[in-house]
């Protein structure tokens, strides 16, 4: 039996959906084990005696980090299964920090739909917002997407 995707296509998106991802916990493991797989040691992540002495006062988690976890809630969700052709564009605006134990989650919205020259996919343009557990935002940004039409 062959894979029968189960994300929404082009058509199935409506401009001003919102989809709300499940919330994450974001743990030292998570900033020390990214440290390590990207390279970024600055201390602004993985000192605390640095971290204490910048206005966050304490260390705080990559920013490319959370974006990482956001790519994923976002796949967690469903829509993007199998349907998604293309991720074209990222732009990301880092408005907060995120310190270790605060809990995120991503809220994207479709802001825009366009019609491609082949039948077969479209480009839809979703508003992107990680928040923190008090509804304060710490990444906003949008994703344009290639999508396969149904």
């Amino acid at each position: 039996m062959p894979y029968k995707p189960k994300g929404l296509t082009f058509d199935q998106f409506n401009i001003g959906d919102v989809f709300v991802c499940q919330a994450r916990t974001v743990t030292e493991a998570d900033t020390v084990n990214f440290a390590g797989v990207s390279g970024d040691y600055n201390p602004l992540h993985t000192d605390e005696e640095f971290g204490k002495a910048t206005p966050m006062g304490s260390r705080i988690a990559h920013g490319v980090l959370i974006l990482a976890i956001a790519t994923g809630q976002a796949n967690q969700l469903g829509v993007f299964e199998g349907t998604t052709i293309a991720l074209m564009q990222q732009t990301i605006k880092y408005v907060g920090p995120v310190k270790f134990g605060d809990t995120v989650h991503l809220e994207i919205k479709v802001a825009e739909k366009k019609e491609s020259s082949k039948p077969d996919r479209g480009v839809v343009t979703f508003d992107a917002t990680v928040l923190n557990q008090n509804g304060k935002p710490v990444i906003d940004g949008q994703w344009i997407c290639l999508m396969k039409r149904g």
